[in-house]
């Protein structure tokens, strides 16, 4: 696994002191326009640590704005489990809209997309939100619910919000309900073409 693709790390005590100073340093310079120019020492000095510590830890610029831009735009939102698919699917869409159409969060993705230049691997962001996917889909299963495929919600839903977020584009409750709509009927269609090929 490449430090692109590993997990995010939890650490505590000065560990946890010196990532929160890290990802301080990180939004400020980007929110202040150094996303593309922004450097390991740069990130050490405004962050008040030594960059040996930033170095060892991360290695490059992409691995550490990766990372950061992974743990703002994925963590914190609470999982909808409301017994109803479609319900949870659109709360779960409209959370990530509000949150990936602020400035901040748009000025993130677009260091993720910058850091990621020339990687082949999977985005972890990717893979998180095809955890949640996989997670509401085995549900809604076991309550016998007609549903999508977990690619069908990352493609229909998830890829559209992301790609209206990088490219300043519209990005807000209304679009991803109608993203979530879309993909229901998707699975209503396949549910009734399955039903009748029996």
């Amino acid at each position: 696994m490449s430090n692109a693709t590993a997990p995010l790390r939890r650490p505590g005590g000065r560990s946890a002191r010196v990532q929160s100073a890290v990802y301080a340093a990180v939004g400020q310079l980007v929110g202040q326009g150094h996303r593309e120019t922004m450097t390991i020492p740069q990130v050490a000095e405004v962050a008040g640590v030594n960059p040996t510590s930033v170095y060892r830890r991360w290695g490059t610029m992409e691995v550490l704005l990766e990372e950061v831009a992974v743990a703002a735009l994925t963590q914190g939102e609470p999982l909808p489990d409301h017994g109803d698919l479609a319900r949870e699917l659109d709360e779960w869409a409209r959370i990530i809209a509000d949150d990936i159409g602020r400035p901040k969060r748009r000025a993130y993705l677009r260091a993720m997309v910058s850091a990621r230049e020339g990687l082949v691997e999977e985005c972890p962001c990717w893979a998180i939100r095809r955890e949640q996917a996989d997670e509401m889909i085995g549900r809604a299963r076991e309550r016998t619910e007609a549903t999508p495929s977990v690619r069908q919600v990352l493609d229909h839903i998830i890829a559209p919000l992301y790609h209206h977020a990088v490219f300043g584009l519209a990005v807000d409750g209304e679009y991803a309900a109608d993203l979530v709509a879309d993909v229901l009927r998707l699975a209503t269609v396949d549910a009734e073409a399955s039903a009748a090929s029996r």
